[in-house]
């Protein structure tokens, strides 16, 4: 949703010379940069270590992104304080143009690594899902889950590489 807001603000700041919700869109990363900092704190804590595989690699380029774009906004964030608040001032706020530059840059980053992240995991776990035999989680049936014994011999049953011998 932050993001949508600052695609607004970007595009119409070139279309018409205006940046609409601009204060919304500053208060609003603001409080969601220690929300994302939590997400993202337990989110690595529950897929570490480090894996060599697209999906981890495409989750850091958008964390990395993420980081670059808050990191950014909190440094545009605080011009736009000192203009409007300390100042109150209804002038334009002057904004770094390399550092406006890089937040709309890295921005733009996260939204395509986001998602290209999202459907690295998505293809991933279907795969394993596939591979297992399992059928999608939407068309599974309820009730108990199958266990690992056939129920008539409680003999394990065999998977894909295991072997005949005992």
């Amino acid at each position: 949703m932050e993001g949508v807001g600052g695609l607004l603000i970007f595009f119409m700041r070139l279309a018409a010379g205006q940046t609409p919700g601009e204060a919304l869109h500053v208060v609003a990363g603001a409080l969601l940069t220690l929300v994302y900092a939590a997400y993202q704190w337990g989110h690595w804590r529950r897929v570490s270590p480090w894996r060599g595989r697209l999906d981890y690699a495409l989750g850091l380029i958008a964390a990395l992104s993420m980081a670059g774009a808050l990191g950014t906004g909190l440094w545009l964030a605080w011009a736009w304080w000192q203009t409007r608040i300390v100042e109150r001032s209804a002038e334009a706020v002057a904004y770094t143009p390399p550092v406006s530059a890089a937040h709309n840059i890295m921005s733009m980053l996260v939204l395509t690594f986001v998602g290209a992240h999202l459907a690295a995991v998505l293809l991933r776990d279907a795969a394993a899902r596939r591979r297992c035999g399992s059928p999608p989680r939407a068309a599974a049936a309820p009730g108990p889950t199958p266990s690992t014994t056939s129920p008539a011999t409680h003999a394990p049953r065999r998977t894909r590489g295991s072997s005949s011998s005992p």
